[in-house]
């Protein structure tokens, strides 16, 4: 099967396109993104709801709880546990606070030492939304889905939001200050929220009057080291100060934003009609390496962004940045499941001469290498340059993979399966597989795997989708 056709089975977008001018390095990004050419809407992610209610299941129908499983070493927790109907992401904050991602929902805590998941909504002070030039909120309704969360230092959680559809190339700020991220941090009565608006305000990128391209954040990642908060998103990635204070007035300049965007290891080729676009789209692709690089995952490509060991300097976003954008750096843009053709070609590769990776996860391990897991083609471990070590999990039963988390007991990698099969953990002994044991459970899509450590143990926290009609769950395993 076609990688487009797999992606659309997926309900999202192969490509999105652009005419952009790869960026130079300097302290400012140079690149010049402009509508597109053309698009396909939509990711596996990008469905409708009714911002920050009690939603019901797709179609207006009634949720059906599924069964909880019993199993030794887990812990599951559903709807009678407080958890949402649908758990987008789960993550651990240094404290041992359990949070997760409820799409239209909201944002739920699960406290150390509960039993039952707490919820907040924007009426405790989430704000999926950017800010206009005074400060205020942007006109319309607000879309609050929480889609992805990473834990921070004791009772704190980076949030990302998914944007309105089609945000990103929206030239109504209803909808292109939609989505971003928050930093949430518990209080006495409740909880403090800091936005970061993931936008350039006028004359921070040469060619604009301001840029804002980055609305849906897939995946989020807090890395201590670098003093950073790593933003997967729509278009391609972001990084922000992990204790920016907030700056509602700041309107994007780049002194008091505390945001650098963006990056992408973006190609050529040719769309469907033979004309030629920019490619790069939705980066589920991120994990911060021991080094403070981060490596990064996208529809098209993936690369070691080489935020702290760029030879132009450490810290320097905008230096790595050209590292994977500038044309003679095409050695620098991985391609894990190769096209045919590749960007130099003549013509440019289109649909059918491209395997498009579809990147669902990265886990970078310690001793330099990073797992990549992909939506349609299994599973690959790559060497510190991104060399191609292995490939797993390739079975067309088996090779969907919407998610993946490395267990720092044994430094094995446990991956989330899309389309039912539950588990299966990569370890030095072989695979294993959590499945037909997970019951109901077993044929939900599992969107994501991340490892809590608070305490000195090790919990595996994995999100289990809702399947159609009937709930998801989350599932925390502390066995060996």
């Amino acid at each position: 099967m076609a990688a487009g056709v797999l992606w659309a089975a997926l309900g999202g977008a192969c490509w999105r396109a652009e005419t952009e001018t790869p960026a130079p390095p300097g302290r400012y990004p140079g690149a010049v993104d402009d509508l597109p050419d053309g698009w396909s809407p939509g990711d596996p992610t990008d469905d409708p709801g009714t911002p920050g209610a009690d939603t019901g299941a797709p179609g207006g129908a009634a949720w059906v709880d599924v069964t909880l499983p019993t199993l030794q070493g887990w812990s599951f927790f559903g709807r009678a546990q407080g958890a949402p109907a649908d758990v987008y992401g789960i993550t651990e904050d240094a404290g041992g606070n359990v949070w997760v991602a409820g799409g239209v929902e909201g944002l739920f805590l699960l406290r150390k030492g509960a039993s039952a998941f707490e919820r907040f909504t924007l009426a405790d002070g989430l704000r999926p939304y950017g800010f206009m030039p005074d400060g205020s909120a942007p006109p319309g309704e607000p879309h609050l889905k929480v889609v992805s969360v990473a834990g921070g230092p004791p009772g704190t959680v980076f949030v990302g939001y998914a944007g309105k559809p089609h945000c990103e190339f929206s030239t109504d700020p209803s909808s292109f200050k939609s989505g971003d991220a928050d930093r949430v941090m518990l209080t006495a009565s409740g909880i403090a929220v800091v936005h970061y608006d993931i936008s350039s305000g006028e004359g921070v990128v040469p060619g604009y009057t301001s840029r804002e391209k980055l609305c849906t954040i897939h995946r989020i990642a807090y890395d201590a080291k670098t003093n950073s908060v790593w933003f997967g998103a729509n278009h391609g990635i972001a990084r922000g100060n992990a204790d920016f204070p907030g700056a509602p007035t700041c309107n994007g300049v780049l002194d008091c934003s505390g945001v650098e965007e963006h990056a992408h290891p973006a190609i050529r080729g040719l769309d469907g009609d033979g004309v030629e676009v920019v490619l790069t789209d939705d980066y589920y692709g991120l994990s911060p390496a021991s080094d403070g690089d981060v490596w990064i995952g996208g529809a098209n490509r993936s690369a070691r962004f080489r935020y702290m060991s760029n030879p132009g300097g450490p810290a320097n976003f905008w230096h790595a940045q050209a590292l994977v954008e500038r044309p003679e750096f095409v050695a620098n843009r991985l391609d894990v499941w190769e096209d045919a053709w590749d960007e130099t070609h003549v013509p440019a590769p289109g649909p059918d001469k491209r395997d498009d990776d579809l990147v669902s996860a990265m886990a970078a391990m310690p001793d330099g290498t990073v797992w990549v897991s992909s939506f349609a083609w299994g599973l690959a471990q790559l060497d510190e340059r991104g060399r191609v070590l292995r490939k797993l999990l390739g079975a067309p039963t088996e090779r969907y993979l919407s998610s993946l988390g490395r267990d720092p007991t044994d430094d094995s990698v446990w991956a989330g399966h899309r389309y039912g099969g539950g588990l299966t953990r990569v370890s030095a002994g072989g695979l294993s597989r959590v499945g037909a044991e997970l019951g109901e459970l077993a044929s939900h899509s599992v969107w994501d795997i991340q490892a809590g450590t608070a305490g000195g143990g090790r919990r595996m926290l994995v999100a289990f989708r809702a399947d159609g009609h009937r709930t998801g769950a989350v599932g925390i395993y502390s066995g060996p």
